[in-house]
């Protein structure tokens, strides 16, 4: 090659490389628009075409590391910070949304190394100071936690003594009323005054909701982790996705298909707190009709039913600000007794997450787990909590961090060796509330709409028949107070959505 070609070659390169980079911006520009819209998925995807363009850029990653927190893609996050560090070591933006997906999923230690070696970079930034002292209190908590533990503590339900909590003349709520024994019970009509309390938020007397949350753990200690449950001739069964906290959609649903009894069964699919700023009602009303139809309110527990999850997203904050710190450990120690999931009419596996594929545990394998704990990072339990369906094929670590994404192929597989015909699980925000995936193999549905007052989407319900046909409602989200969501969220981190 001539010397005047290799310069022609070099002009040309700088000329596809200048045209690069502008186009890069150009998404860029485009993707932080649809941010600012709401829009985290597009936004993810104009990102990725940027970088596609320009793959030298560390603002790219960082930015699409910022989307996939809010579509709760940390596992993706941290890799895309980590990338944007490797090409920037002192971009102070890529270690703070690194260590946002490390707190986000309880990684208390890696969010601390993080935000500290942002607020060198940016010292003057108060909200980098305000998160690293809350990562750092929480990774204290943890571990005077630690410290304190031993095999043998004693349960805080066991320390409740409901008879010396007085429920006073001036309390004008709801009242539960004695059978011929003494014990205080859960009616239908005393669910239904709760449900206008709550509606007008009004609160019920500490007393009850102690005599529902320990009435309801009792039922839950009886059940195995697995729970078969039959689908007669000529009734059905309806299945909620996530609720998180959005009471008045939960009305909406009761209004749409009927409040839960013994004819009118319901299954909901986990993840029933957080997130919204009505967690409390919506987990009371749950248990309390567990109370009056435990044969016909069923409740899977999701990755939301967990303490580290509870202390980030506003759960624990909310109890303490309506009832008490110790309500909250009662309400801990209630949901590691929530089942894992349940087998409906013999073909149908409902789960919060997804199967457990990676580990290839059986049916059997899974009613024989001990539930009663915080859920771990690996095996059956946390696959059954945290995995997401994939369109292409084989398995994948998950998007989120925990648990692994898997494709058609995958669930076909694994549904054929434990004879069933399908999963339907929750766990995400779908556009119409539902999504049909795989085939007909999986089934997602997500029960609350325009999820955190951003998101757009409608929600829905599925009805099964006794042959386990589903048929789907989707609904729009019911007007509510003027509470944001994540009102009781942890200082800096009530913002995080």
């Amino acid at each position: 090659m001539t010397a005047e070609a290799i310069v022609q070659v070099s002009l040309q390169e700088r000329q596809m490389s200048k045209q690069s980079v502008q186009t890069a911006d150009q998404l860029k520009q485009e993707g932080n628009q649809a941010f600012k819209d709401k829009h985290y998925a597009h936004a993810q995807l104009l990102y990725s075409k940027a970088i596609e363009a320009d793959p030298s850029n560390a603002v790219l990653f960082g930015n699409r590391a910022f989307a996939a927190i809010r579509l709760e893609e940390f596992g993706s996050a941290i890799a895309d910070a980590s990338k944007a560090l490797e090409l920037d070591p002192k971009y102070a933006k890529a270690y703070y949304r690194r260590g946002d997906a490390s707190y986000a999923l309880g990684h208390f230690k890696d969010a601390v190394r993080d935000f500290r070696a942002a607020i060198r970079l940016a010292p003057s930034d108060p909200d980098l100071r305000r998160k690293l002292a809350e990562a750092e209190k929480e990774q204290k908590r943890l571990a005077f936690e630690k410290a304190l533990a031993t095999p043998d503590e004693k349960p805080v339900s066991d320390e409740i003594v409901l008879e010396d909590i007085i429920v006073e003349d001036s309390y004008d709520g709801p009242r539960m009323e004695a059978d011929e024994n003494g014990q205080l019970r859960v009616t239908l009509e005393f669910i239904k005054a709760m449900l206008q309390a709550f509606k007008e938020e009004r609160l019920i007397h500490r007393r009850y909701a102690f005599e529902i949350i320990l009435q309801a753990q009792a039922i839950l200690k009886q059940l195995p982790s697995l729970v078969d449950i039959d689908v007669p001739a000529d009734t059905h069964l309806t299945v909620c996705g996530d609720t998180h906290g959005q009471f008045y959609d939960l009305l909406r649903i009761f209004d749409l298909n009927g409040l839960p009894s013994d004819t009118n069964p319901y299954l909901f699919n986990g993840d029933f707190v957080d997130r919204g700023s009505w967690s409390v009602e919506i987990i009371l009303s749950l248990l309390a009709f567990k109370c009056l139809y435990p044969q016909h309110l069923h409740l899977t527990r999701g990755n939301h039913e967990a303490k580290s999850m509870n202390t980030i997203y506003g759960f624990v904050g909310e109890v303490k600000h309506k009832y008490t710190a110790q309500m909250a450990d009662v309400f801990r120690e209630t949901f590691c007794w929530l089942p894992l999931g349940f087998v409906v009419g013999g073909k149908v596996l409902v789960v919060h997450g997804g199967p457990p594929v990676a580990c290839n545990a059986t049916l059997d394998e899974v009613r024989k787990l001990d539930r009663n704990r915080e859920p771990p990072e690996d095996g059956p339990m946390c696959e059954m909590m945290w995995n997401d369906p994939m369109d292409g094929p084989g398995m994948v670590p998950n998007k989120r961090g925990v648990g692994v994404a898997f494709g058609p192929d995958v669930a076909k597989r694994w549904l054929e060796a434990n004879g069933l015909q399908m999963v339907v699980r929750s766990h995400e925000v779908k556009e119409e509330g539902f999504e049909v995936a795989h085939g007909g193999y999986t089934i997602t549905v997500f029960s609350a709409p325009n999820y955190c007052d951003q998101m757009g989407n409608k929600g829905a319900f599925i009805r099964f028949d006794s042959d386990c046909t589903p048929s789907f409602t989707k609904f729009d989200a019911a007007p509510h107070p003027d509470k944001r969501p994540m009102a009781y969220a942890a200082g800096a981190w009530s913002s995080m959505l």
